[in-house]
């Protein structure tokens, strides 16, 4: 597992502290893949009702604040695929 996904699971669990309302996962392109769900945040590639696809870097802005995720989509930065209402749902959470 690469230092980017562990890092952001220590982050998103610190922002998602009580879990997630359904079960999204974000892949960063070459380094991995985060799941999120009702018990948490680890690493992980299973299914979910919404994947978010993104570089390293997009990921990191987003994380850090720096970049807003409905701009990152709306840029093509960020990719979604799946339940767009739960992807709205969580770029609320990250923002």
């Amino acid at each position: 597992m690469s230092n980017v996904v562990n890092e952001a699971v220590r982050v998103l669990s610190q922002k998602l502290s009580g879990g997630f309302d359904g079960v999204a996962k974000f892949v960063i392109e070459g380094e991995g893949a985060i799941m999120m769900d009702a018990g948490g945040v680890r690493a992980g590639d299973e299914e979910a009702d919404v994947t978010l696809t993104a570089s390293a870097d997009v990921f990191q802005q987003i994380l850090e604040g720096d970049l807003n995720p409905t701009s990152a989509f709306m840029t093509g930065k960020l990719a979604v695929d799946g339940n767009m209402g739960m992807a709205m749902k969580l770029g609320s959470v990250l923002s």
